[in-house]
């Protein structure tokens, strides 16, 4: 009689396996990042992202229209300007590219998804670090802080739902809460990078925001050995007002994002970022993977793992697959 156990009966057929399967994966599920450079006047390639460009904002307003359309729950802007400074002014003008963004899409597409934005400085600095500089050269976290309420601000009134800070400054969420509170943005949301690590996978991120990073963010950054450390993060966003937290990187911290969805009551985001993103891509034009069953898998296995949203350059693709 023997194996008196038979788990394969529920795997017998496409069906049958529909039925049972415990993890899902939905369009609603997944946030499209997306960049805007400014004084493009059509899309820019990003070589080391194959399929993802530096948008023009009329190409920025078209590609929103149709990954809304595909499903998508949210789209998360990130603004590449022209010109860097040490202060990062860019990111608190209202006619900087990333707000303008902001007000291009709210205007379009008014609250028929949730439109999110990158609440950080690194892309706007001529350093390339996520805040202002101190006299010794590194990051001074309450000055930066000042700098985040402002940007927060501007973002709020461009027309955020959401607000992504991902500087990891120690306090920035209660900063932003605050900000926003006494400027009468109490409906906009804070969505915390709370667990956010020094990872090698940033590689093609910094070409996609044009980063003039010269060294690490190791001083600011989780090291990717700690995972307490990141359950401290978020109980701290927590307790500062975070309405949503994230793990960022993905793939390589997928215990992080299981310790985290048992620990947090709010929902909890992954970023799949743009190193999973390219080596997967590469490794299909190579013919070594079958590209859309490893880009289901990959997504699957973040949601498996407890996210409820997940952060990834496939969105709108996977979306088309889902629906």
């Amino acid at each position: 009689m023997f194996p008196e156990h038979r788990p394969r009966r529920l795997r017998g057929t496409a069906a049958m396996r529909r039925l049972v399967s415990e993890t899902t994966l939905r369009p609603r599920q997944l946030i499209l990042p997306m960049f805007v450079a400014e004084g493009a006047d059509s899309p820019r390639p990003i070589s080391s992202m194959p399929g993802v460009v530096q948008h023009s904002r009329d190409s920025l307003r078209k590609a929103a229209v149709e990954a809304v359309r595909a499903g998508v729950g949210g789209l998360m802007l990130f603004g590449v300007p022209k010109v860097h400074d040490a202060i990062g002014s860019g990111a608190t003008d209202e006619n900087g590219v990333l707000n303008a963004a902001l007000r291009d899409l709210r205007a379009e597409l008014g609250d028929d998804t949730v439109l999110m934005a990158d609440t950080c400085l690194d892309e706007f600095t001529d350093h390339g670090h996520c805040g202002v500089l101190d006299d010794a050269g590194g990051v001074d976290n309450d000055a930066t802080l000042e700098r985040y309420a402002e940007m927060a601000i501007a973002q709020a009134k461009a027309g955020a739902h959401l607000l992504g800070p991902s500087g990891m400054m120690d306090g920035q969420v209660g900063v932003i809460r605050r900000a926003l509170d006494d400027a009468g943005y109490t409906d906009t949301g804070i969505l915390a990078y709370s667990a956010k690590y020094a990872s090698a996978f940033y590689g093609p991120f910094r070409e996609a925001v044009d980063s003039q990073l010269k060294g690490d963010r190791k001083t600011y950054q989780q090291d990717p050995g700690n995972a307490r450390e990141a359950l401290r993060e978020i109980e701290l966003d927590l307790a500062e007002g975070a309405d949503a937290i994230m793990v960022k990187p993905a793939l390589s911290y997928l215990d992080v994002i299981k310790a985290a969805a048992e620990l947090s009551p709010v929902p909890v985001a992954a970023y799949n970022i743009s190193g999973e993103y390219s080596m997967i891509e590469a490794a299909a034009a190579n013919g070594w993977l079958d590209r859309q069953r490893t880009i289901l898998e990959v997504l699957t296995s973040i949601r498996r793992a407890g996210a409820d949203l997940i952060l990834t350059y496939w969105a709108a693709e996977a979306a088309a697959w889902l629906d």
